[in-house]
């Protein structure tokens, strides 16, 4: 299970923000088993960052055209981007990184320098309006819906060079929003099914046992998560530190070690496939622009798969 979004897409919002808002059975059978083998896999979180690299130098051109400069700012190295979901299993990493908050605390200070912020703050008011019109649409910029499965509508305004770049990455705005926030919701939903499966609440005590024997009472791993984040705030930074490192690596050692990642990726494919009769065209729908979207990326930013 990993994060829907890269930490890059954190780190431009506050710029982006201020004006977009966010016949027979058996026949059938190999046909549908045909079909899933065709399906194209989810993008990786490399494949995800390629795609927010090319539309920022979407964004940077068109406001270039417009008159304005737009920084194509990425501030996190690609191994900073690394998913850290609920199981985490990549032990170097973790003896590196612990859970990731100096990463964080990185990414909120980048958020903070973003210099598309300190130039829009540098326009006269004036230019500032143009400048918002420009990359958002303003007033003007259209207001996409979709309704979810379980409940609720999203609605994004899209307009100006933001909604340029995304229709050069994923064509029908419309239908890329419906299928995304469609799938995003499938998603959340086979994954709040997966917490509650006995297979892996079962993974999850084998985990918890490893855990004990190297010194770390804790049940789950969101609990020992919390557990490193309330002792940060009581020591010192570089302590707190090598704490996080500690239990992070003997955390992805014990997921390693009781294939908890293995169990929760089979539990979460077969939640979501029990849904897949009535939401499959939206989950193959979502996937497919998400390829051909990292198509077009990859001639953006010159870097193939």
């Amino acid at each position: 299970m990993r994060r829907a979004h890269s930490v890059i897409c954190a780190v431009t919002a506050g710029i982006t923000a201020l004006v977009t808002g966010c016949t027979h059975d058996t026949d059938t059978r190999a046909a549908t088993t045909a079909a899933q083998r065709a399906e194209p896999r989810e993008l990786t979180y490399i494949e995800e960052l390629r795609l927010s690299d090319a539309q920022q130098r979407l964004i940077a051109r068109c406001m270039t055209e417009q008159g304005f400069t737009y920084h194509v700012y990425r501030p996190l190295t690609v191994e900073e981007h690394h998913p850290v979901g609920y199981v985490q299993d990549d032990v170097a990493w973790a003896r590196e990184h612990g859970y990731g908050s100096r990463i964080q605390a990185k990414a909120d200070r980048a958020r903070l320098g973003n210099p598309n912020i300190a130039y829009r703050k540098s326009l006269s008011e004036e230019r500032r309006g143009g400048y918002d019109t420009a990359l958002g649409g303003g007033a003007e910029a259209r207001e996409l819906s979709a309704e979810v499965p379980q409940g609720g509508t999203y609605r994004k305004r899209v307009g100006g060079c933001v909604g340029e770049s995304e229709k050069r990455l994923y064509g029908d705005l419309e239908t890329w929003f419906v299928a995304d926030k469609t799938a995003a919701g499938l998603q959340a939903h086979a994954m709040e099914a997966v917490l509650k499966d006995s297979r892996f609440t079962t993974a999850v005590e084998r985990w918890s046992q490893c855990m004990r024997r190297a010194g770390h009472p804790y049940a789950n791993p969101a609990e020992a998560r919390e557990a490193v984040r309330r002792q940060a705030e009581r020591r010192a930074k570089q302590a707190a530190f090598e704490e996080e490192r500690e239990v992070a690596s003997t955390d992805a050692t014990c997921a390693r070690e009781t294939s908890l990642r293995r169990v929760a990726e089979e539990r979460e494919a077969h939640h979501r496939d029990r849904l897949r009769g009535e939401y499959g065209d939206a989950l193959e729908s979502v996937r497919r622009i998400q390829r051909d979207a990292l198509t077009r990326a990859e001639k953006i930013t010159g870097r193939q798969s």
